[in-house]
């Protein structure tokens, strides 16, 4: 890429954020993010240190395990609430509950308690935050309206998780040199509450419900989001990646503390310094993965990502020193942005919004169960193998991943390429202006291909109206009384009179030259554009207006359908 092209793709980055903090609801979203994170990165090291403190290597692993078996087991499950109502207001009491929790874990601390006390409250705190993610990963599609929007607004949310993964840690060292774990841990509990006050009425139009509310069946709804996972292929292989990722990242959780202490040497602060690389990594990571805003090889990128997550943690095993350990856990952080802006993106454009929360919940379950299991599998290679075989074992899993499946990714990002063609045709018309992108998303997957011949008819006056109609390419006629009233040519769109009136056809269509047209069952389009009030407004506009336009005493009357 050419010095143009750069400073094009930054130019795109830079827009990106502006528009992220114009939009005063998803500004406070990612805020909230922030803060939660932060919260969570900085109680993590606190609890590590707790735990090591306590029993050693082995008890870092054991504690990673239990914090990780309520969100395994309770994600898939919970996540349907995030499905069915207002997902801001299952952010503030997740983060509420989790800041009563940190508190109360610190208060233990500070009064010498049981160190299990400690644990258990970890463990309570992990099970409100298992819907965290997955509500705030389907939050952020309704409020973005574009697929590039939605890009960007995941690479300022991997900015603000990179800068949470710097900023708490580099605290928790801080505080710990200063002070005591137990004000790392009250620190982190303030954070949480401030994440809950954030999200607190935020506005934005929230998807229909498919049916009337009803009284939650968790187990079915759960079954349904696996069931969406289970019918997209592509979405396994994105989970199946995000799942080894995570595991060598439980692994990360005992090395941070293993490798600082005891094979480098550098006392209980020196987990926060390697952590606090890994977030100033992860930042760089994620300035850097502002070009994805300018590009749609998220697949690419994400297989980036996954390699360069596990490398660099073999390479420790290989050049054990403080330098070089800090660098390359820096490039972790990096690939780790990547990741993020790449993967969550792709998540959320092939899967429904009806489900979305629900197919979150299971990559969480996912990410939890990986990240358990890599911690104790980690605990157990480093009795095998010692810590620098371990790191070798453990680091080799993601690099070989990641170049299997680069191909099947590849593939993925040409038929995202498709679908943002088909929403950029969608959005030049007005009508659509105001539907969030999961609408446009759901009305382009049902958009199909249709050619008509110069001089043939689309539809005529009188004809039953099943289907509404874009043009692509080409003109077309709409003729009424007898006569030419109007010409559409491409980005117009016409039927929808006969759709929302449940009439029939009020005028002809005759395609003046070749016509490529996307046409949209009548059922799709109506129930989406009248599911969302602000469109169902400007359908009833554009209807109206057409009406007056043509009306009955003028000869034109009823022309654009």
């Amino acid at each position: 890429m050419g010095p143009r092209g750069s400073r094009r793709r930054f130019g795109e980055a830079a827009a990106a954020f502006a528009s992220n903090w114009r939009n005063p609801s998803l500004r406070r979203a990612q805020l909230s993010f922030f803060a939660a994170w932060g919260a969570e990165c900085a109680f993590t090291v606190a609890l590590s240190v707790v735990a090591y403190n306590a029993g050693g290597a082995l008890a870092v692993g054991l504690v990673g395990l239990i914090t990780m078996l309520p969100p395994a087991f309770l994600t898939p499950l919970l996540a349907p609430l995030a499905d069915r109502g207002r997902r801001e207001r299952v952010l503030s009491v997740v983060s509420s509950l989790r800041g009563i929790a940190m508190a109360t874990a610190g208060v233990t601390v500070a009064l010498s308690g049981p160190v299990q006390i400690v644990y258990l409250l970890a463990a309570v705190s992990a099970v409100p935050a298992t819907l965290f993610r997955p509500a705030q990963s389907a939050l952020l599609p309704t409020l973005c309206r574009t697929g590039r929007e939605l890009a960007s607004a995941n690479v300022v949310r991997g900015l603000l998780d990179s800068t949470a993964s710097l900023v708490g840690p580099l605290i928790a060292a801080v505080l710990m040199a200063l002070a005591d774990v137990a004000t790392v841990m009250g620190v982190a509990a303030a954070a949480a509450f401030c994440s809950a006050v954030l999200v607190i009425g935020l506005r934005y139009e929230a998807s229909p419900p498919d049916a009337p509310p009803t009284r939650p069946a968790l187990l079915r709804e759960a079954a349904e989001g696996l069931g969406a996972v289970g019918h997209r292929p592509d979405l396994i292989l994105v989970l199946g990646l995000a799942s080894a990722q995570t595991l060598t990242r439980g692994a990360l959780t005992v090395f941070s503390v293993v490798v600082a202490v005891q094979l480098l040497q550098m006392g209980d602060s020196g987990t926060g310094a390697l952590m606090a690389a890994f977030g100033a990594g992860a930042v760089m990571g994620s300035l850097a993965a502002s070009v994805l805003v300018g590009t749609w090889r998220l697949g690419a990128w994400f297989a980036l990502g996954v390699g360069l997550w596990g490398l660099p943690i073999a390479l420790i095993g290989v050049f054990p020193q403080q330098a070089s350990a800090l660098t390359l856990l820096a490039v972790v952080g990096i690939a780790n942005a990547f990741i993020d802006a790449a993967g969550f993106t792709l998540i959320g454009r092939l899967t429904p919004d009806a489900v979305l929360a629900r197919v979150f919940g299971v990559l969480e379950s996912l990410v939890a169960i990986s990240i358990g299991v890599g911690s104790i599998l980690t605990s157990a290679l480093i009795v095998w193998l010692g810590v620098q075989g371990a790191l070798i074992a453990m680091g080799l899993l993601c690099p070989i991943l990641a170049v299997a499946s680069w191909w099947r990714l590849r593939t993925l990002d040409r038929s995202v390429d498709t679908l943002d063609t088909e929403i950029a045709l969608l959005q030049r018309v007005p009508m659509f202006d105001p539907l969030p992108l999961p609408a446009i998303e759901q009305l382009a997957r049902g958009l199909e291909p249709v050619t008509v011949s110069a001089g043939d008819t689309v539809f005529a006056a009188g004809d039953l109206g099943d289907r509404y109609y874009v043009i692509e390419a080409g003109e077309a006629e709409v003729r009424g009384a007898g006569r030419v009233v109007a010409t559409l040519g491409p980005g117009d769109g016409f039927g929808e009179i006969a759709l929302l009136r449940r009439t029939e056809r009020t005028a002809t269509i005759v395609a003046r030259s070749r016509l490529e047209l996307r046409a949209l069952a009548a059922e799709r389009f109506t129930t989406v554009v009248l599911g969302f009030t602000p469109s169902a407004a400007a359908a009833e506009e554009a209807v109206a207006g057409e009406l007056g336009r043509y009306s009955p005493s003028d000869p034109e009357e009823d022309a654009t359908e």
